[in-house]
């Protein structure tokens, strides 16, 4: 009887304090990362105090880990509630600092570089959104960065396109615009002058604003198009410049290629033989 009594009060304890801390830790730091990117994605303050509140919400929800643990720890010794509650504060801890820590391996292993062309000898020129870029950010950083972006992604090239500039053009406004990019400058191509398109993107989860430009230039069997990206801030981009670089050459690429003939259907009976050297895709 005494065994059950003396089960029955430690059920009735409250959880540990610690672990209660923890929890509350942990949710004002989802709480702040929050207030963080809904303040970059309204544009209601620059760039400082968001990546200031944004560090706030990664330090409060590694303490939130610290005093979870030291909770997990008095738990062992002295028993009682708030098992739960720790785990649920590690759990938003380390679901907020996941994302952070995978940049940061991402780069590790990438170059330092938040500037990506396909033409780095002479690389498309931010014009009108130079204004809005920071001071001296839109100059190309030059043969260094090329190199450096030359070794990461050695597969980042001109996209030529055997068709009129003006159709690859169309392309890649076409591309730009199902992304929801901002466009803010958007010219033609005519005989005497190359075409050109500004665009404003932003990062998946932060809304962070990076800018683009296109090129569209008369070439010998029909135009090419070059591809810029950059930054507005910070010493890298994580590859996330690069990445958008290639999938925009894949997209308008698409786009502006003339849709291929329909594979002939085969009679019943009738096999239909592939070319040589030619495998058919999986």
């Amino acid at each position: 009887m005494a065994m059950v009594m003396s089960r029955l009060r430690a059920l009735e304890e409250s959880p540990s304090r610690l672990a209660i801390w923890a929890r509350r830790i942990a949710v004002f730091s989802l709480a702040v990362a929050a207030l963080a990117i809904i303040i970059e994605r309204a544009d209601l303050l620059e760039i400082v105090p968001v990546l200031v509140t944004f560090g706030a919400a990664l330090a409060l929800a590694a303490l939130a880990i610290l005093v979870a643990f030291a909770s997990f720890v008095t738990l062992w010794i002295n028993g009682g509630p708030g098992f739960a509650q720790a785990i649920t504060a590690v759990l938003i801890g380390a679901a907020l600092l996941g994302y952070p820590g995978y940049l940061a391996y991402k780069g590790y292993a990438l170059p330092a570089i938040k500037d990506i062309t396909t033409d780095p000898i002479d690389p498309p020129r931010f014009e009108v959104v130079a204004r809005l870029r920071p001071p001296n950010s839109s100059l190309y950083p030059g043969l260094a960065a090329a190199e450096l972006q030359k070794e990461a992604w050695p597969d980042i090239e001109p996209l030529l396109v055997a068709v009129s500039p003006k159709a690859a053009f169309d392309g890649a406004m076409a591309v730009i615009t199902k992304r929801k990019w901002r466009v803010v400058d958007a010219r033609a191509p005519l005989p005497n002058r190359e075409g050109h398109i500004e665009a404003i993107a932003r990062t998946p989860i932060m809304g962070f604003r990076d800018d683009v430009v296109v090129r569209i230039r008369t070439a010998r069997e029909g135009a090419r198009i070059d591809v810029r990206s950059a930054s507005r801030y910070g010493y890298t981009d994580f590859g996330a410049n690069a990445t958008r670089v290639l999938a925009l050459l894949d997209d308008i690429d698409d786009a502006a290629t003339p849709e291929k003939p329909e594979r002939q259907q085969a009679k019943p009976g009738q096999k239909i033989s592939a070319k040589p050297g030619q495998g058919g895709k999986r």
